[in-house]
């Protein structure tokens, strides 16, 4: 077509008489090109050549410009473009975009001669007037945006094309249906500058920011990305997951660069990163429009310093986007660019602007139900005053007491953590029958640890475990190659607990000593992400009150404090007060201690229930006997609803399996084994309070029967039995005591 019009206008130029007198050719309807071909001459304006039709007569000239469908002759209307001459009167198109027409008695202007850079192509889908063109229709490529966001709801006016990504989560399209109805500082559909959205780990919160980042640049509200994470490898795992939706992010950004390259949209850092050199990041928010992405914002509290650089990178961002899994922290530092609000009691409590909670994510089937093996023991260590002690594990005693019985539980010379270990195996055996690339995760305290339990494990297992520790190069690498493999073990420090996306993890071992809200809540979250329904998480507890309680609160939807809530738990109490002063220790008599050290002289494990939805089920087993073998050996696959039922029945049957064993040790005459011996303790419903109350009611007791003074009896009774003053004894080493005072009191 454009080399028609070029041939034609190399003809030579015809007065304009001549033109009138020149037979005009009209096609038998409207065409799609802006007109039919003039006379030879000069062209005035592109257009494509009409097909031959019907002969015109002569008459007056019109304005110079293509007619833009030819047909019957019409009254004066409007002209295309400047162009060829026109038959007498011209033909009107009410569908194109037309300049006022010229009167028939008016002259003919010369007609311009067409610059061929100018030439366009055809335009059969010219948009009508007032219309705002399509960008796929008119040559421009569309916005990388448009694939990245194509499922938004439709109460989007700005929707994008249809693409190829997966459909958003209902929770995620809630979101973003939030987030543009609110008004912001660009207007309305253009979001708020601060957005808080907090999701249970394993929901989808990268899916979702990747998706308002795409809208958002769509939009044209920003032209830079920056996602800032706690790690390397979760700042190198954003960029492979925007990769994937059409964003470039540059994650090899350092503080020696002043600006990405050309071929990224932004950049991916770690808190770290910002705090060393806050200007650098200062200078990104301000050379564009820039949307900051901050990953697990509540790390922007680690440290004064880390908040001070993040309001001075950031504060100038035209969007910031909060992420949390658990928008909380354990201290009353604030996180940066969150708002707080007081509540009733004029405590400062953070504001989330969006919350998609664990219940209701297991509701919608976008995480595993998580069920707690918990795990008792015997436990002997020696302090470091060089007294020896034995607790059980779980029992009511200090939190001193209790802290010392959970290190004696962790240390891997020990058999507590073995027999943990081979029944978590145990367990992911069974998974792995239904799932059969599941894996499993021990979190540990450190890397001596960590190293050790993965010895064990390999010995259990007979596979090589897969050690991560967060200071080797190489870790980041190791916890990919993990994910994509189908090996059984996994080992780490910290650099698992928190955003890690390894998603066929189904076993966990929680081996370390950290018991914050927060770091649970990030640890658990490594087994929730659910890839199909019907999918299970079982993580395996110490039994210690602080976990135990934080395991019956999986559901609990909590906010950051800024402020301490003095109510009346927390009142003083004379009696508390004394119990605490003599738990602490004396720091003046330390250095009199050095020649003896903390030492763990052995450790016993014992199963003692399932927790799940915050109820129990199940009692005391050895490990290895089929009362224990019937928690482990639930199926992999299991609705949410189902849980609870099987539950329920094995716990019925662990039962069974008990009463039957007990009946044949009583037919039989055979004493059941002690402790010491692997059999299981006898049960004590004694709180440490009730446990010191007894005893100084028996010393009283003996002591009025004997005539001897309290202090020679309870001195006598550490001799004879062993162990610390009452004070700071356990409620094994009371019971003892008591057990020995019965027998000497005369009734």
């Amino acid at each position: 077509m454009l080399e028609e019009e070029a041939r034609t206008s190399a003809l030579p130029h015809t007065s304009p008489a001549a033109e009138a007198m020149t037979p005009r050719i009209a096609s038998p309807g409207p065409v799609a090109g802006p007109g039919p071909v003039a006379t030879p001459g000069p062209v005035a304006g592109p257009g494509p050549v009409a097909t031959p039709g019907p002969v015109a007569g002569p008459g007056p000239v019109a304005t110079p410009g293509p007619v833009a469908s030819p047909g019957p002759v019409a009254t004066p209307g409007s002209v295309a473009s400047p162009g060829p001459v026109a038959t007498p009167g011209p033909v009107a198109n009410p569908d194109a975009y037309f300049e006022p027409a010229v009167p028939a008695s008016a002259p003919a202007a010369p007609a311009p001669v067409v610059d061929p850079s100018h030439a366009t192509a055809p335009v059969a889908d010219e948009p009508a007037p007032g219309a705002t063109p399509d960008p796929t229709l008119d040559g421009v490529e569309p916005h990388f945006g448009s694939f990245a966001a194509e499922h938004l709801s439709p109460s989007f006016p700005q929707r994008a094309p249809w693409g190829t990504a997966q459909r958003l989560r209902a929770w995620q399209a809630e979101a973003l249906d939030l987030y543009f109805g609110l008004d912001g500082p660009d207007g309305e559909g253009k979001g708020p500058r601060d957005f808080l959205a907090a999701a249970t780990p394993g929901a989808g919160k990268t899916t979702f920011a990747l998706r308002l980042a795409s809208e958002l640049m769509r939009r044209r509200v920003v032209d830079r990305i920056v996602v800032v994470a706690p790690t390397e490898h979760l700042k190198t795992q954003w960029a492979e997951a925007a990769a994937r939706v059409g964003i470039r992010l540059d994650p090899f950004f350092s503080n020696r660069h002043a600006a990405p390259s050309r071929q990224y949209h932004g950049v991916a850092v770690t808190y770290a990163q910002v705090a060393v050199k806050a200007e650098v990041h200062q200078r990104l928010t301000m050379d564009a429009r820039t949307l900051v992405i901050l990953d697990e914002v509540h790390h922007g509290g680690d440290a004064l310093s880390w908040g001070d650089a993040l309001r001075e990178a950031y504060s100038r961002a035209t969007r910031r986007l909060l992420l949390s899994g658990t928008p909380f922290r354990s201290d009353t530092a604030p996180i940066p660019f969150v708002e707080y609000h007081p509540n009733a009691k004029g405590i400062r409590l953070s504001r989330t602007d969006y919350a998609y909670g664990y219940k209701r994510a297991l509701e919608d089937g976008v995480v595993r139900p998580v069920f707690f093996l918990v795990y008792a023991g015997q436990m002997r260590w020696r302090t470091k005053a060089g007294e020896e002690m034995e607790a059980q594990l779980g029992q009511d005693n200090t939190k001193d007491i209790t802290s010392q019985a959970w290190r004696t539980a962790l240390d891997p010379n020990g058999d507590w953590i073995p027999a943990v270990l081979r029944s978590a195996d145990r367990r992911l055996t069974e998974v792995r029958e239904t799932v059969p690339d599941a894996g499993g995760l021990v979190i540990a305290t450190d890397q001596t640890a960590a190293r050790a339990y993965a010895a064990i494990l390999e010995d259990i297992s007979g596979e090589k475990v897969t050690v991560v520790l967060s200071d080797e190069a190489e870790a980041s690498g190791r916890i990919e190659t993990f994910s994509k493999g189908t090996s059984r073990w996994m080992v780490a420090v910290r650099m698992v607990s928190e955003g890690v996306d390894v998603p066929r993890l189904a076993v966990g071992v929680y081996a370390t000593s950290a018991s914050t809200p927060l770091f649970f809540a990030q640890a658990i979250g490594r087994f929730v992400r659910a890839r199909r329904r019907g999918e299970t998480a079982s993580v395996f507890l110490p039994n210690v009150p602080q976990l135990l309680a934080l395991a019956g609160e999986m559901e609990a939807q909590r906010e950051h404090a800024l402020d301490r809530d003095s109510d009346a738990e927390d009142q003083w109490n004379a009696e508390e007060d004394m119990m605490d002063a003599a738990e602490r220790e004396d720091k003046a008599s330390d250095a009199l201690e050095q020649e003896f050290e903390y030492q763990a002289l052995g450790s016993l494990a014992h199963f003692d229930r399932v927790m799940f939805d915050g109820q129990e089920f199940g009692q005391l087993a050895v490990p290895g006997t089929i009362e224990e073998e019937e928690f482990l050996g639930i199926p992999g696959l299991l609705e949410p609803e189902q849980v609870h039922e099987v539950l329920m029945s094995r716990a019925t049957r662990q039962s069974r399996h008990r009463s039957t064993r007990e009946a044949t040790e009583k037919e039989s005459g055979v004493e059941p084994p002690s402790v010491d011996d692997g059999g299981l303790p006898a049960p004590l419903h004694r709180t440490l309070k009730e446990q010191r109350q007894l005893l100084n009611t028996m010393v009283g007791l003996y002591a009025r029967q004997s005539g001897e003074p309290h202090g020679l009896v309870h001195a006598e009774l550490r001799r004879i039995c062993g162990g610390p003053a009452v004070s700071h004894a356990t409620v094994a080493q009371l019971q003892a005591r008591i057990d020995l005072l019965r027998k000497r009191v005369h009734s």
